[in-house]
C-alpha cells in the first residue's frame, strides 16, 4: 500500500472525529481503504513468516510451521 492512501486513511480518520463527521461516501471509502490495509498488513507479515528461520543450538536451519491443529491460510 502506497503512503498516499496511508495519508488518506488518516485523514478521514481526523475528520470523522469533527462535529462535521463523514459523509456516507467518505465511510465507504475509509472502509474500502481500511480492508486495503489489513490485506496488504497480512501479506506483508505472512512473507516474512515464510522467510523465517530457526537455527537449532547444533547449527541446523528449520523454517517456521503452524502451530499444531492449525491449518495454514492461503
Amino acid at each position: 500500500m502506497d503512503q498516499k492512501k496511508i495519508d488518506r486513511i488518516n485523514e478521514l480518520a481526523r475528520k470523522s472525529k469533527t462535529p462535521e463527521g463523514l459523509t456516507a461516501a467518505e465511510q465507504a471509502e475509509r472502509q474500502a481503504l481500511r480492508q486495503e490495509y489489513i490485506q496488504a498488513f497480512r501479506a506483508n507479515l505472512k512473507q516474512q513468516l515464510d522467510a523465517t528461520v530457526i537455527v537449532e543450538p547444533d547449527g541446523t536451519r528449520r523454517k517456521l510451521a503452524p502451530k499444531a491443529g492449525q491449518k495454514p491460510k492461503s
